[in-house]
């Protein structure tokens, strides 16, 4: 599960933009990947760690709320 979200470009900073993506472990937990930066410079990474499935796709979508209530705008999402 993946989704791409980007804020829109406020004057002449470029935008900035968040990766989210759900990924099965290899022990059977889920890892939650949030990649968030600058377009165009380095970004920062952060994993986060769940054992059950329906607890990781819960933070994803916290994740993806939070930051669309934040002005983001979702450029590719699936699922």
């Amino acid at each position: 599960m993946h989704a791409f979200l980007q804020q829109p470009a406020i004057g002449s900073e470029a935008p900035r933009f968040l990766r989210l993506t759900l990924l099965p472990d290899l022990f059977g937990g889920w890892e939650l990947l949030r990649e968030s930066g600058r377009i165009g410079s380095r970004s920062q990474l952060r994993r986060e760690l769940y054992l059950e499935e329906a607890e990781a796709r819960a933070a994803f979508d916290k994740a993806r709320d939070a930051e669309l209530h934040r002005g983001f705008a979702v450029l590719h999402c699936s699922a």
